[in-house]
């Protein structure tokens, strides 16, 4: 598998973690470079280490992840789209803009990132299969996934700032329908 084939990959699985940090960032009234950075590194980290662990775990386990994957990405994505929306509809009025600009939760940073890389680890599986050179591979896909995160968070941001209650009650609902839209489509009611 050549570079542009698995740049095509890197860029098909990095689309929901582009999603969701678009989301991330329009609940910032500021771009922060810092955040902006983290929230990708989480993004191209887990979306670089799910294929690894898919590859390593080869077909062993495939029987067993793939009934339950878009279940558990679905209820990762609407348990924190939820959060989102309770936070825009239930927020500290006490609490300046930089104090909301500087709490990143990890938890929830984590959650998002498995939620949006369990499909990689599908993919994982199958270059196990294919005998693809994991390493460039993984390379390649966690890199272009941090670059798209991190251009999610700047083009949420730049939405956001000028519409920052309504940019979170939208953020948390587009989370809320990619994991109803990820579900739908592994039960087959919707098509890929």
């Amino acid at each position: 598998m050549g570079f542009v084939e698995l740049f095509l990959i890197g860029v098909g699985l990095s689309m929901d973690a582009f999603a969701v940090s678009v989301c991330k960032g329009l609940g910032m009234s500021r771009l922060n470079i810092r955040q902006a950075t983290i929230i990708s590194l989480f993004f191209g980290g887990f979306q670089a280490l799910m294929p690894l662990i898919g590859w390593a775990l080869g077909s062993q386990l495939a029987d067993l992840i793939t009934p339950i994957d878009h279940w558990i990405a679905f209820a990762l994505l609407v348990f924190v789209g939820g959060k989102m929306l309770w936070d825009a509809f239930h927020e500290d009025d006490e609490q300046g803009e930089e104090a909301q600009d500087a709490r990143l939760d990890l938890m929830e940073l984590i959650m998002l990132a498995i939620a949006t890389s369990i499909d990689a680890l599908a993919v994982g599986i199958t270059f196990a299969f294919l005998q693809v050179a994991i390493v460039p591979s993984v390379a390649i896909i966690g890199v272009v996934t941090f670059v798209l995160s991190f251009v999610g968070v700047a083009v949420g941001h730049f939405f956001g700032a000028r519409f920052e209650k309504p940019a979170t009650i939208v953020g948390g609902a587009v989370l809320i329908l990619i994991g109803v839209k990820t579900l739908l489509e592994h039960l087959g009611v919707i098509a890929l």
